[in-house]
């Protein structure tokens, strides 16, 4: 006898449906978005033979409520791909599936659109549409009026006295097409495999983050060289600006004790004096560890009054969570077994060849993996009782990243709402893995990306090809990294690599200094002079406001568009679009108006001028239908940097002056 087990199971349903979008590795995670976020579904669905078929998302919200939205055909280019677009907002884990069914009202109609003219098989081809309506009325779902109208549909169909050509264009009726599309005669439902995806709140995928050093704000020189250390208190004077400039995260690098054995001094030299702070990636000292604060920044107490000033301000804090450990901290004594220990008896400290670390040691989760990440697990539970909901993760793909897909598990089960950054600038396997097992946002390499063709590549990748699980982060510099277009492109390069990284994508930051034009480099390296990490530096930014030499006004430019045009707080709506110079980026952001508040659709063209020392002048060619204009009709366009207004159409000259204005921001004024 046959073991039922071993009986083929069929993968395919009645009509086959394919490559579910968005989808994580065939579903081994979920997909993700964050509240607010309009996300496109997608299936590949078709059946035998001619006949049409439909397709609807079904979704199940947090509540177990559940909508069906009804998908279209993507067009020639994507044959029997469906999509559609739906906005999410509410929190929690939401659960989707397609469902593919036979549309036999479209499907008669298209088959009596040939027969008919062609004089074959007329009546029986009415008596078929005639059973079709009438099948339609007997549904006790539609109205009554609705069910009136397709009876008398059915009697019309059905009446030979009728010339066939009348039937046939009472079949083709406004009302009656209307009615068969929102309300389809279907049969042969199948369903498609579920899936998940994760809405977490709006901060998770849409902010613009500034970056400074609280210890260095208010720090002042003594007379006998030393340093007084700025406080958490003259760091929250900084906080209005911050806020005033359109910021909504102020993110710290670490705020605890740094090591006093092997500490760094100016530009990463071996040898510190002793009025150097050392590096704060340095963690942990005879004051403590990584749940403790640097005395000379002041008390929890001060921390917690810091916190209160960011919120009234309208900001967040994000807090580094630096998995490091200088050679003094309390871990290097009391767990040695979590570090690795040379044959020489040593203890390995950092590196990255040619780059060396010897203030820091990295941490071996190999040797007691249980104890260290209860132990990490503890400080994250502590600062979020402090009050941070937001972590900077320090270079996490150089931990297991199974470590981090159970953290991230761990605290979001219990703190829906702490948010994660993944500061990883590594392959794409470990970048896109990190994301995936739950960091809710990435660096990217975006700071490196500098050609158009550059740039294109990396739009496509994060607005398209990863956009399911990856948040990228735009920032444009940090502590560690001044690229050579910021070093040698003046500041021209500085309002370009802004305009793009806040328009690109929701996500974007910003290393305090950059919009006072710090541009000197360490000679040989992609790093500022008199780094910051391992010196006081005091800023004098109103001295550059008043001066003219500040980019604040640009950056709160770009953050006020951010704020007043919801396309630009999306990641997936991004077209791009060409020019005839390899210097000229075009690409546009567009929000239809069902997805918006207002009910008014949101465009906006970004065109940039990549190179920081010229005049470029091009043609720039559009495809209008991308954000709802059809071919040929001319629209107004409004540029958001000088507010100039013009009449654009598909094909537009430009001429981007670097050292007037090298980028458009243009919005485009909705007809009607």
């Amino acid at each position: 006898m046959a073991d039922d087990t071993d009986a083929f199971s069929p993968v395919l349903g009645r009509i086959p449906i394919l490559e579910l979008a968005p989808e994580v590795d065939g579903g081994v995670w979920p997909a993700k978005a964050f509240a607010g976020e309009v996300v496109p579904f997608e299936a590949t669905a078709f059946r035998e033979g001619h006949d049409l078929i439909g397709v609807d998302v079904l979704l199940l919200d947090p509540t177990g409520a559940q909508t069906a939205h009804r998908m279209h055909p993507l067009g020639p280019e994507h044959p029997d791909r469906w999509g559609a677009l739906v906005r999410l907002d509410a929190e929690g884990e939401w659960r989707f599936r397609m469902q593919a069914w036979a549309d036999e009202w479209a499907t008669w109609r298209a088959v009596a659109g040939k027969k008919i003219p062609a004089g074959v098989d007329i009546a029986v081809t009415f008596q078929e549409g005639a059973l079709l309506a009438e099948r339609a009325a007997r549904d006790t779902r539609r109205p009554k009026a609705e069910r009136r109208y397709l009876s008398e549909v059915a009697e019309a169909l059905a009446n030979d006295a009728t010339p066939a050509e009348e039937r046939l264009a009472q079949a083709s009726d406004d009302r009656l097409t209307q009615i068969m599309v929102e309300r389809p005669v279907v049969s042969l439902q199948t369903l498609s495999a579920t899936r998940r995806i994760v809405v977490e709140r709006t901060r998770a995928g849409v902010g613009a983050w500034y970056e400074f050093f609280p210890r260095s704000v208010g720090a002042k020189k003594r007379a006998d060289g030393s340093w007084q250390s700025g406080t958490f208190r003259t760091a929250a004077l900084r906080l209005p600006e911050i806020a005033a400039m359109g910021f909504d995260v102020v993110y710290l690098p670490p705020i605890h004790p740094i090591g006093r054995s092997f500490r760094k001094g100016p530009n990463n030299a071996l040898t510190a004096g002793p009025n150097d702070p050392g590096s704060p990636w340095a963690v942990g000292a005879e004051e403590g560890g990584h749940d403790a604060i640097h005395p000379e920044l002041g008390t929890v107490e001060d921390f917690q009054y810091f916190l209160g000033k960011a919120e009234l301000s309208g900001l967040e804090v994000a807090l580094d969570l630096a998995l490091n450990a200088s050679p003094d901290h309390p871990w290097v004594k009391t767990h040695p077994e979590w570090f690795t220990t040379l044959p020489d008896g040593t203890i390995a400290y950092a590196e990255n060849p040619p780059k060396k670390y010897q203030d820091i040691y990295p941490i071996n989760f190999d040797n007691d993996y249980e104890g260290l990440r209860a132990e990490i697990l503890r400080i994250v539970e502590y600062w979020i009782g402090v009050g941070v909901k937001i972590f900077r993760v320090d270079n996490p793909h150089t931990k297991p990243l199974y470590f981090w897909e159970w953290l991230i598990h761990e605290v979001n089960a219990a703190h829906p709402e702490v948010v994660f950054l993944a500061e990883a600038f590594s392959r794409p396997a470990v970048m896109q893995t990190l994301a995936k097992a739950g960091f809710q946002q990435s660096y990217s390499y975006f700071t490196w990306r500098n050609t158009r063709a550059e740039l294109e590549e990396f739009l496509t990748t994060i607005t398209r090809d990863w956009a399911a699980y990856y948040r990228p982060n735009l920032f444009v510099n940090t502590p560690d990294i001044l690229t050579e277009y910021l070093q040698f492109g003046g500041r021209p390069a500085f309002k370009i690599r802004a305009a793009i990284a806040a328009t690109a994508g929701p996500l974007w930051g910003v290393y305090s200094g950059f919009e006072l034009y710090e541009s000197v480099a360490r000679p040989g390296a992609e790093e500022y002079l008199d780094n910051e990490k391992y010196e006081f530096k005091p800023r004098d930014y109103q001295r550059a406001l008043v001066s003219g030499d500040s980019l604040a006004p640009y950056l709160t430019m770009l953050n006020q568009a951010r704020g007043a045009h919801p396309a630009l707080r999306q990641l997936r709506n991004l077209t791009l679009h060409s020019s005839e110079d390899d210097a000229v980026l075009v690409y546009s952001k567009h929000l239809g108006g069902a997805y918006t508040r207002s009910g008014k659709s949101d465009t906006i063209i970004v065109v940039a001028n990549l190179d920081p020392h010229s005049v470029r002048e091009t043609m720039v060619h559009l495809d209008t239908a991308s954000f709802g204009v059809p071919d040929g009709q001319g629209f107004e366009v409004r540029d958001l940097v000088t507010g100039q207004r013009w009449n654009w159409g598909a094909h537009n000259y430009v001429r981007l002056d670097a050292f007037y204005e090298p980028v458009h921001i243009l919005h485009v004024k909705e007809n009607g």
